[in-house]
């Protein structure tokens, strides 16, 4: 019985925290701080102490800044070259195109629109490595593969895809555009229909055309879309390690599809040089977090007219 009261006692007062306005509220948020702090924070703070380490099996030692000074050669260079332009291209690619796309297709005079829906979704379901083979065998170097045998029959010249800086940037743009246009179709699909209605109809009143609703209307409305996918996009170029994979593997003729995440992969555990991986990370962070900061300040949380 003493036991029982005892236990008893105990829920009891685990009742009153759990219900107390004070407790309550830190006890919601604690799985997300306990999920941050093991996942995120805790292999921030130790990349940023190995980068600074030379690691070998069984020991490690502290060298400075040997692994930021061996950072900067001609491959880190190329690296950062094709992911930029890669970047680059993603966002001239994946914004305009998904929202122009959107727009067509929230106009409920678009016939087949919800199939066009889910038809466009499917690539983002398709596993990188699957599509990445299937373009592989689509833009083969022979004569033979289907995208050259096609341009033979139109009089045109064959090409070596994978062989060229300029045709690998195609391919990597074009699997990359096949597979998150629908991503952000959907993010502009949400944010369309949070549009009031009413907007378009005061609009229409006065004698609106098309682009002038999109301009003063769509767009503004839409500004807190684009800056989400555009941060997202931007994260997701610099990071982009499969489509260069799927590809070349780990090594590509004149580094042509080498990126900044693959050569912290051939440094990191191709070479066994975690130290210099963990250094490649970091720097890959702070570009990324630049850039983000750049653009949030001139379109985004911080523009000028949030002042």
């Amino acid at each position: 019985m003493g036991a029982t009261i005892v236990i008893s006692k105990l829920l009891m007062g685990g009742r009153r925290i759990c219900h107390s306005k004070k407790v309550a509220p830190y006890l919601f948020i604690m799985p997300f701080v306990l999920s941050f702090l093991l996942f995120f924070l805790y292999p921030l703070l130790s990349t940023i102490n190995m980068s600074f380490q030379e690691i070998f099996p069984g020991e490690t030692r502290y060298i400075g800044l040997a692994n930021y000074e061996k950072i900067w050669n001609p491959h880190f260079y190329r690296a950062v070259y094709n992911t930029s332009l890669y970047t680059l291209g993603t966002l001239i690619i994946l914004i305009p195109v998904p929202l122009l796309l959107a727009i067509l297709l929230n106009r409920k005079e678009t016939p087949g629109r919800q199939f066009f829906r889910s038809a466009l979704f499917i690539p983002a379901l398709t596993s990188v490595v699957v599509a990445g083979v299937v373009f592989r065998l689509m833009f083969g170097v022979s004569d033979t593969s289907l995208i050259n045998s096609l341009l033979i029959k139109l009089g045109l010249s064959p090409q070596q895809w994978t062989m060229h800086a300029e045709t690998g940037m195609f391919l990597m743009l074009l699997l990359a555009t096949w597979r998150w246009t629908g991503v952000n179709l959907l993010y502009f699909l949400a944010g369309l229909q949070n549009i009031p209605k009413e907007l378009y109809q005061s609009a229409d009143i006065d004698g609106a055309g098309p682009l002038q609703k999109f301009w003063h209307i769509t767009l503004p409305m839409l500004k807190p879309v684009v800056i989400y996918v555009l941060t997202i996009s931007i994260f997701g170029g610099f990071r982009m390690f499969e489509e260069s994979y799927v590809f070349w593997g780990t090594a590509s003729p004149g580094d042509i599809g080498l990126t900044i995440t693959g050569y912290l992969y051939q440094q990191g555990f191709e070479s066994f040089d975690l130290g210099l991986g963990a250094a490649i990370g970091v720097v890959l962070l702070l570009i990324v977090l630049t850039i983000n900061l750049i653009q949030l300040r001139f379109f985004g949380l911080f523009s000028k007219e949030d002042e």
